[in-house]
């Protein structure tokens, strides 16, 4: 008799009752690696096990070592929390089984992803025609891209790096922002190119890449003849991890189209801004660059794992991508192949989630949502700031927020007791991950410490954000009674 049905069932019935009790669930790491392998490392029987007593015997052992980051008051890290038609969508996935590397192995994911394509280029603005594919995340996504980059700048300088590799190429010079997030290197290091051979512009005060200094890099200053002595690619940056803010797009497009550098914008989540008029300021420009990232399981909310690269020249992305055999049945129709727009084959129907999430959203709700988490960091901010002790250390313009604990006379970077405020930082920071009331997460800015708020899951209500700011300023002041902590920083 098969029991899948009530197999299935049963798994729904476990998800349905973890996810009603996310809201309230403790956030922060819940237990040690070894008190959740514990009752996980079982011998396997030869025979194998009845399947519902494995699921139920699983899901009992990992729910101790289930982090809530889809609850509401996850915030150390841009985590989004998986929108409701998204999850079932994602269930219908699993069951699906879609192979969505090819279009003869699934038209369904094939036409998912071209329909998906058109509602995201006019979402964010991108120019007509630019391509879309579907990555395991913003890493993939990058690495997307910078592959359809560093084919065109090569092809422009009469080299085929797809047939030739990079032995013997021209060089490409590679120029980044100061405050360039981890994936672009290691990208850059997967592709061939070195994680540490780019040029890296000196970033301001809030991360932004000042496009003046750009354009001293890449044409040697205002008297400069507009040549540039190689092959080009400049990466900019829609939304600073630590900030949130913005690249000034508009100059840094100009001082690129000067000497034909490839431009490529990572917007692993600053780039939805684009759907709200009152935060799309920020990336005027955005359509001049030659491809986009971004990440949809951050502030589109799909689970994981979805990553989006996007390319203005489709006959690029395809050139970079394309994979064949003799085996490999093309469709040679009108419908796409979507092996040809990222790296893998063999996938997962990524763009399911996508799909239902964008409809079960619609524009209007995808603005709402990206507002709200905004509106949500600046009230953070506010009265965050308002505290004796308390700096906001970036302009709150989207979804983070910097926040460091002062100690003594410490009321600027740099202060004569920076030393004791960082360790009074990293006090706080970890006091609130013991509390477990919300979860953040700590880092460096501009050499001191910094506790990072970010706001991306789109069930955070006020309720959340006041009962966290409540429990921020609880334990900064139990923190305050306590001796300054010296050593590493908490878990971040």
């Amino acid at each position: 008799m098969d029991r899948t049905p009530e197999l299935l069932r049963r798994t729904a019935e476990l998800a349905i009752d973890y996810l009603a009790g996310v809201d309230e669930r403790p956030v922060g790491i819940p237990a040690q690696p070894a008190e959740v392998r514990r009752p996980l490392d079982v011998e396997l029987t030869e025979g194998g096990e009845d399947p519902l007593a494995v699921v139920e015997s699983f899901a009992a052992a990992a729910e101790p070592g289930l982090v809530a980051t889809a609850g509401p008051r996850y915030f150390g890290f841009v985590i989004g929390g998986s929108e409701p038609a998204a999850v079932a969508a994602d269930w219908l996935t699993s069951a699906w089984d879609q192979n969505a590397g090819l279009f003869v192995s699934s038209p369904a994911a094939a036409a998912v992803e071209d329909v998906v394509e058109g509602w995201i280029v006019d979402l964010l603005g991108l120019p007509a025609g630019t391509a879309v594919g579907f990555t395991t995340g913003a890493t993939m996504a990058n690495f997307t891209a910078l592959a359809a980059a560093r084919s065109e700048v090569l092809r422009r300088a009469g080299w085929d790096v797809e047939a030739h590799g990079l032995i013997g190429a021209p060089a490409i010079r590679i120029v980044v922002g100061g405050e360039v997030h981890a994936t672009v290197p290691y990208a850059l290091r997967l592709l061939g190119l070195g994680s540490e051979t780019a040029i890296r512009v000196p970033a301001d005060d809030q991360g932004r890449m000042p496009p003046d200094a750009l354009r001293e890099v890449l044409i040697g200053g205002p008297s400069g003849n507009g040549a540039a002595p190689s092959p080009t690619i400049v990466c900019a940056q829609a939304g600073n991890v630590n900030t949130g803010a913005f690249d000034p797009l508009e100059p840094i497009v100009a001082a690129c189209r000067e000497v034909g550098a490839w431009l490529h914008v990572d917007g692993a989540f600053g780039i939805w801004a684009a759907v709200s008029p009152a935060l799309r300021g920020g990336l005027a420009g955005l359509e001049g660059a030659d491809s986009w990232t971004t990440d949809a399981h951050k502030w589109l909310n799909v689970p994981y794992d979805c990553g989006i690269v996007a390319v203005r020249d489709r006959l690029v992305l395809r050139r970079s991508m394309a994979l064949s055999a003799a085996y490999l049945l093309r469709n040679e129709a009108d419908g796409r192949d979507p092996y040809d727009y990222v790296p893998d084959a063999s996938r997962r129907a990524r763009a399911f989630t996508v799909y239902a999430a964008l409809r079960a959203l619609g524009p209007d709700g995808l603005r709402e949502l990206i507002e709200r988490c905004s509106s949500h960091a600046r009230r953070f901010a506010d009265e965050l700031g308002r505290e004796p002790g308390v700096q906001i250390l970036n302009d709150v313009v989207l979804n983070q927020v910097l926040v460091r604990f002062t100690h003594r006379g410490d009321e600027t970077a740099g202060g004569d007791d920076t030393a004791a405020g960082d360790a009074r930082t990293r006090a706080v920071i970890a006091a609130v991950q013991r509390d477990g009331t919300c979860w953040v997460g700590g880092t460096t800015w501009h050499g001191v410490g910094a506790m990072r708020i970010s706001v991306s899951n789109w069930r955070t209500t006020e309720a959340d954000v006041g009962r966290s700011v409540e429990a921020i300023l609880r334990c900064a002041r139990e923190a305050g009674r306590e001796p300054a902590l010296a050593g590493p920083s908490p878990r971040v």
